[in-house]
C-alpha cells in the first residue's frame, strides 16, 4: 500500500476526487502483454514497436486496367493517328510468370497486376480501342467472352509518360521502416495494414474483462413487471455498455439482493473471469447497504475494499479495494443512475484505460462558456451536472436538475459540466470545465 492509503483509517476523512483517483490508479498492475490473432486483436493496444519487412506494394503494379506499354512506342499517339501494338498476352493479378515487352509490343494488364519487364508504363483501356479495332473503348471484354482480345492488336489514341499508372514497389513504405508504433490503438485501418505486411498474430496489452453487479432487493431485470416498491435495473446495462465504449470486454450479472451471503457468492463466481469488478448500490450509510456491509468485513487473506467520503456531488460514497485470491481491482459504486455513470467515468473509465495501456487514460478537456446560471453547488464539493455541449460555438448548456437520479436527462446529455469546489453558484456566460462524454 502507498502512503495514502494510511490515511483511510480516519474514517471521517473526505478525499477530493483527484486523490481517490490517484490511490486507485497507483494500486493496479496491468497484465503482461500477450500475442493475439489479427482479429481478436481489434481494440487492444500494440505492445511493441513494429517495422516493415517487406516493402509495399512488394512490386511494381498497375493502377488502371489497361495496356503495358513502352512510353516510347505511344509517345506521339492521337485519335486521328493511334499508335498500333500487337498485343502479346496477358497479365492478371497474381500472375506469376510475366511477358516480356519489346518495341511496338503491349500486354493487357488488370488494376494491381505487376509491370511486365520492358514495359514503363501503363495506358488505361479508355485511351485504346480494346482491341476492337473501333474507337475508344469504355471497358474491356471479359477473357471468358472474348478471349481473343488476349492477342491481336491494340490502337492507342493517347500518349503516356515513362511511370504513368505505376504503383512503384516501396511507394507506399520501404522494408524498415516504422510500421506502428507501441501504443498504437489497433482498429480496422491498422490490423489491415499488418495482415498487408504479413503478420497474422500481433503483441498487445489485452483488454481488461470487466464484470459488472447491481445490488439491491428493489431491482426487477427489464422486461419483467413492477410489483410494489420496484424499479428496473438499468445501472448494470449502463455501467455494462460504458466499459464496452471504454475498450474493455464487460459482462453484465444480473442483479443480486440485498443480501451478503448471495453478494459475496456472486463476486466469487466472477474472480476466475474478471480482472475488474464494478458493483453498483449499497456503499451508502443505511441498514441495508449491503455492499458496504460485506465488503467491509473481508479477512485479510481475501482482500481489502475502503469505502470513503468524496468531496463530489453526485458520487460521495466511493468503494475501493484489491479482493480474491489474485486481488482483483473492485469499485463500488453508489446505486443512483446519475452517481454511478459519473463515478464510472471519473474512477472505472480511468482504471480501463490504465490496465489496456491506453494512450488516452483521461478523457480530454475542454473550457466553454455556460448558457445558462447554475446555481445551488453545494461548497466544498466538485459538482458535475449534465451539459449539452457545442464544441464549435464554445458553449455548453445544463440538460435537466442536479438530482442524482434523473437518468432521463443523463440520456439527452452529451458532457459533463464541472463546478469547482469553491464555487456555489455559477453565471451566466461564465467559462467553465467541460467533459465532453463523446467516443476516444
Amino acid at each position: 500500500m502507498n502512503g495514502s492509503t494510511d490515511r483511510t483509517s480516519h474514517p471521517d476523512r473526505v478525499w477530493s476526487v483527484a486523490e481517490h483517483l490517484d490511490d486507485v490508479l497507483a494500486r493496479l498492475c496491468p497484465p503482461a502483454p500477450v500475442t493475439r490473432q489479427l482479429l481478436d486483436a481489434q481494440g487492444c493496444v500494440l505492445a511493441e514497436d513494429l517495422t516493415v519487412p517487406l516493402p509495399l506494394p512488394p512490386f511494381d503494379n498497375s493502377s488502371m486496367d489497361g495496356y503495358a506499354v513502352r512510353a516510347a512506342d505511344v509517345a506521339a499517339a492521337t485519335e486521328a493517328s493511334p499508335a498500333t501494338l500487337t498485343v502479346i498476352g496477358d497479365v492478371a493479378a497474381g500472375s506469376g510468370e510475366l511477358p516480356t515487352v519489346g518495341p511496338g509490343q503491349a500486354a493487357r494488364i488488370m488494376t494491381g497486376a505487376p509491370v511486365p519487364p520492358g514495359a514503363d508504363a501503363v495506358v488505361p483501356v479508355e485511351w485504346t480501342d480494346g482491341g476492337t479495332g473501333q474507337g475508344p473503348a469504355a471497358t474491356m471484354r471479359a477473357h471468358s467472352a472474348a478471349p481473343q482480345d488476349a492477342a491481336g492488336e491494340v490502337r492507342v489514341h493517347r500518349p503516356a509518360a515513362v511511370g504513368a499508372h505505376i504503383r512503384r514497389a516501396g511507394g507506399d513504405a520501404q522494408a524498415g521502416d516504422p510500421a506502428l508504433s507501441a501504443g498504437t490503438v489497433l482498429g480496422p485501418t491498422q490490423l489491415g495494414l499488418l495482415a498487408a505486411l504479413g503478420l497474422d498474430t500481433v503483441t498487445v496489452h489485452r483488454r481488461p474483462r470487466v464484470v459488472v453487479l447491481s445490488t439491491g432487493s428493489e431491482l426487477v431485470p427489464p422486461g419483467e413487471p413492477l410489483g410494489p416498491g420496484q424499479i428496473h435495473d438499468s445501472n448494470s446495462f449502463q455501467l455494462t455498455a460504458a466499459a464496452r465504449e471504454a475498450g474493455a470486454l464487460a459482462y453484465r450479472v444480473g442483479v443480486v439482493a440485498d443480501d451478503a451471503k448471495a453478494l459475496r457468492a456472486a463476486l466469487e463466481d466472477q474472480y476466475a473471469r474478471a480482472d475488474v469488478l464494478v458493483t453498483s448500490g449499497g456503499v451508502s450509510v443505511g441498514a441495508y447497504d449491503v455492499v458496504k456491509e460485506t465488503l467491509a468485513d473481508l479477512s485479510s487473506d481475501e482482500g481489502r475494499v475502503e469505502f470513503r467520503k468524496l468531496a463530489m456531488q453526485p458520487g460521495k460514497p466511493q468503494g475501493f479495494g484489491l479482493i480474491g485470491p489474485d486481488r482483483i481491482p473492485l469499485l463500488a459504486l453508489p446505486g443512483n443512475p446519475v452517481s454511478s455513470y459519473v463515478s464510472f467515468e471519473l474512477f472505472v473509465r480511468p482504471v480501463i484505460r490504465t490496465l489496456m495501456r491506453h494512450p488516452e487514460v483521461h478523457r480530454r478537456t475542454a473550457r466553454a462558456r455556460v448558457t445558462e446560471p447554475l446555481g445551488s453547488s453545494p461548497r466544498g464539493r466538485r459538482q458535475f451536472l449534465r451539459g449539452s455541449y457545442d464544441p464549435v460555438a464554445g458553449t455548453v448548456t445544463p440538460v435537466g436538475g442536479s438530482g442524482s437520479h434523473l437518468i432521463k436527462a443523463m440520456a439527452h446529455a452529451d458532457a459533463l459540466i464541472v463546478v469547482p469546489e469553491d464555487a456555489t453558484e455559477v453565471p451566466a456566460d461564465a467559462t467553465v470545465e467541460v467533459i465532453p462524454l463523446g467516443h476516444h
